[in-house]
């Protein structure tokens, strides 16, 4: 009896993660390019009592085995691309494809984001292109971006490759010589969540590709964001079903205390 009781439990905490992973997608449904996670689980070891066998003609056809619940082994995180929205600020960049915008993030660390919602942050002598939170954007050189302290962001052009350039007094185009460093990862699941709308590099990603140097390339759109690819509805049913699961698991305790109860009252 004891074997429901250490079954079930497990059971509950698997589930109560499940609710976690759930209730923190549905927490960033309005997260610009937040990415769903979704748990993975595993049963736990077995107890054979008996293995199926053969023997001389004879035999047991099928093993006769009780598991010991189920555990956490990984959360999974969808990386489809969300929908576009327009914004018309010419600091806004959405990108299509397998891509990401390369950061200077905390100490002085090389982070990814799919974040393009992007400030000017103005100094005495120089203008940089930076996150909300203040890291600057690098270009496919792994420099800065920077501009001068006059410059116009209504003037800023970006093409779809990522090339940065402003239009001058007369109307035409001039390359400022930077483009955006997008890059992509043969692995990119094994990124570490940092918080902040930002990714780290793990050993398991593999090295980053430049966008030049990919085989499929990723697409920048300046005047949109990329929304969260989080389905409320979906969310929702995985969070009922969660639910019942562990209310199942919590009967299932029940269930063992009583009949435990039971057997000890047998000699009185």
């Amino acid at each position: 009896m004891m074997k429901a009781l250490w079954t079930a439990g497990s059971g509950m905490i698997a589930q109560q993660f499940n609710v976690d992973v759930i209730s923190n997608n549905l927490a960033n449904v309005n997260t610009t390019a937040y990415k769903k996670d979704r748990a993975e689980f595993k049963d736990l070891l077995y107890e054979t009592m008996e293995r199926a066998y053969v023997l001389d003609g004879n035999g047991r056809p099928t093993n006769l085995q009780v598991g010991h619940g189920a555990t956490v082994s990984a959360t999974v995180k969808d990386f489809s691309t969300g929908s576009f929205e327009r914004t018309d600020n010419p600091l806004d960049f959405a990108i299509d494809g397998d891509g990401f915008f390369t950061i200077l993030g905390p100490n002085d660390e090389v982070v990814y984001t799919r974040d393009g919602s992007f400030k000017l942050s103005v100094s005495d002598y120089e203008v940089k292109l930076t996150t909300s939170d203040g890291y600057p954007v690098l270009d496919d050189m792994g420099n800065e971006i920077v501009f001068s302290s006059d410059f116009n962001a209504s003037k800023l052009l970006v093409s779809s490759t990522g090339e940065l350039s402003y239009i001058d007094e007369t109307g035409t185009p001039v390359s400022l010589g930077q483009t955006l460093g997008i890059v992509t990862f043969p692995n990119k699941h094994a990124l570490e969540n940092i918080g902040g709308n930002l990714y780290a590099w793990t050993s398991a990603c593999g090295e980053p590709v430049y966008n030049s140097d990919a085989t499929n390339k990723s697409m920048v759109n300046q005047n949109f964001l990329e929304s969260s690819n989080v389905q409320v509805v979906e969310e929702m049913v995985k969070l009922i079903i969660a639910q019942r699961a562990y209310e199942l698991n919590s009967k299932a305790i029940q269930s063992a205390d009583e009949m435990l109860s039971q057997a000890n009252n047998l000699k009185r």
